[in-house]
């Protein structure tokens, strides 16, 4: 078997006839049109070929596979047996690519072992493997899409503010700032922000709902809730200095109230970037000093060190050949909260400027902690060994091409998720797939105490009991809104209840659902919300979706 590195100059010149590069005021027509290059459009793609459809992939990003490819490697994925179709086969891809010797440049196999988040990285029995390299996943996104012939139209935006065309409540067009225009019968919206969505005039909502608004306990603000481990265990000064509100507040920390407990907000749960690091020396590239850097922001976090806090390391967890997949950790890490509120409706202008930030001040906390004389020597002696890999985001500077969007815009359609699906006490209709993992929310927003004390504000952590099923109408808008636009991504959810269906496989197996139920309501002539239910059953059941 050729290793998918072997493999990656035959693709690509394979892809090349995928890789349309649409000129101004260009006209493309597919049977469905499926907007967005996350791991969920990917996958739409690829079912719709599957069925015998045409199909165009149109993204605004050059690279394939969102998150997926983008350094999230150790994959968050609850009840593994929940996570059929074409998810698990890409999970298969990525255990054949590590059956070979070749694969393993940087360590042996059985140095690596079988890590994983409680339960093993590798199912032989299953054939599957759940933690992997960014690289490698972003290949076999590639491979699917060459070998199944889709043609991938990139760096394609979406005009939002004239691109949507609709009659008689259906997408009959949409263009791109670049003048190109997709006709198709049917569209899917499989960007994280759900831009096609709101373009097309389709209800939605950002932050958090009240408690009140579905009878939910964990919506809301939830001031004086503190799960997990990423809130100040330990009382911690917010002022520059110390115990001094005249002084005026660290970087990094808001005068804002933060509001009652189950009161709705506007604030959405903070972003990052997976980083993908490395401790091999001849693979690692030193942490860059960004430009802008400021050492005060990053005051308050020598203030954690200060009150002998030592997790800095306890989220960089190991993916094949000696890297990691590092995320947030603690009450000051890469999770840059209270920045990123007014993304999900942002212009792109907007959103580069904010992504922008956010890269700055986590290179700089790197940076920050591998330098500075003031972080204590036993962190910033470990820190110093570690840095970026060399062979991984190589057209980036070695830097994630995608943040972390762990929630934008969320669909208000025909079924709204809630936390009650999810805890199952109440039975879900017509499900397309199921969920499992942990209602997670991550901070929302770093707040001043009436004590003086500095404090987080939104880390929330639920284990649902069983595996809980997720219906088909939280994929459709309202048939009043469009009739013609499956949503497989910003599904229509509660805040709460979105933090577990956000999950990257579960983003796969709802872009198969989805893409499966366009294909039959262009087959059946009627709107996506009016299918047959039963129909759609059973070809999910005949795929192996999990239902």
């Amino acid at each position: 078997m050729k290793s998918l590195l072997v493999m990656s100059l035959i693709v690509s010149l394979g892809a090349l006839g995928c890789a349309i590069e649409p000129t101004s005021r260009q006209q493309h027509e597919a049977e469905v049109v499926v907007y967005g290059g996350t791991s969920a459009g990917v996958i739409a793609a690829v079912q719709v070929a599957r069925m015998g459809k045409s199909v165009i992939l149109l993204c605004p990003d050059k690279h394939l596979g969102g998150l997926s490819a983008g350094g999230l490697g150790w994959t968050d994925t609850g009840r593994k047996e929940v996570i059929g179709g074409l998810a698990r086969e890409f999970y298969h891809r990525i255990w054949r690519h590590y059956q070979q010797d070749e694969a393993w440049k940087w360590q042996k196999q059985s140095e690596y072992g079988n890590r994983g988040q409680g339960t093993a990285a590798i199912d032989g029995i299953a054939r599957t493997m759940w933690i992997f390299e960014p690289h490698v996943a972003e290949q076999v996104f590639e491979n699917l899409i060459a070998e199944h012939k889709i043609p991938v139209h990139r760096d394609q935006w979406l005009d939002r503010a004239e691109g949507v065309l609709k009659e008689n409540g259906r997408i009959t067009s949409i263009t791109m700032l670049s003048g190109a225009t997709y006709r198709a019968g049917m569209f899917l919206d499989a960007t994280y922000e759900g831009d096609l969505m709101a373009a097309a005039g389709v209800s939605y909502h950002v932050g958090r709902e009240a408690a009140s608004v579905y009878g939910e306990q964990w919506n809301g603000v939830q001031v004086g809730v503190l799960h997990h481990r990423h809130w100040f265990m330990k009382p911690v000064s917010p002022y520059r200095t110390l115990g001094d509100p005249s002084s005026g507040l660290l970087p990094r920390v808001s005068g804002d109230d933060p509001g009652k407990k189950g009161q709705g907000d506007h604030r959405i749960q903070a972003y990052c970037f997976r980083m993908c690091l490395t401790n091999v020396p001849e693979n690692r590239v030193p942490f860059p000093k960004p430009d802008g850097y400021d050492p005060d922001q990053y005051a308050l976090l020598l203030r954690v060190f200060e009150t002998g806090w030592r997790e800095t390391f306890h989220k960089f967890d190991p993916i094949p050949n000696r890297k990691t997949d590092t995320n947030n950790h603690g009450p000051f890490s890469t999770d840059n909260i209270g920045m990123n509120y007014d993304y999900p409706d942002a212009s792109y202008e907007r959103r580069r400027e904010i992504i922008a930030e956010h890269e700055t001040y986590q290179k700089g906390l790197m940076y920050f902690i591998a330098n500075d004389r003031r972080v204590p020597i036993d962190v910033r002696e470990k820190m110093s060994t570690w840095g970026l890999a060399k062979d991984e985001f190589v057209d980036n500077g070695n830097w994630p091409h995608q943040i972390y969007v762990r929630e934008a815009r969320r669909m208000i359609g025909e079924h709204v998720m809630t936390e009650h699906d999810a805890l199952g006490t109440q039975r879900v209709p017509q499900p397309v797939g199921m969920g499992s993992y942990v209602l997670d929310s991550h901070n929302v927003q770093r707040y001043v105490k009436p004590d003086g004390h500095v404090q987080n504000e939104g880390d929330i952590g639920v284990s649902p009991p069983e595996p809980y099923r997720i219906a088909y109408g939280s994929l459709c808008p309202k048939k009043a809104q469009c009739e013609n636009l499956l949503v497989p991504v910003c599904v229509s959810s509660s805040h709460i209840a979105f933090g577990s269906i956000r999950m990257e496989p579960v983003f796969m197996i709802l872009g198969q659902s989805a893409a499966t139920a366009a294909v039959q309501a262009l087959n059946d002539g009627c709107a996506v919300q009016d299918i047959d239910y039963a129909k759609l059953r059973n070809r999910l059941l005949v795929d192996d979706q999990r239902l």
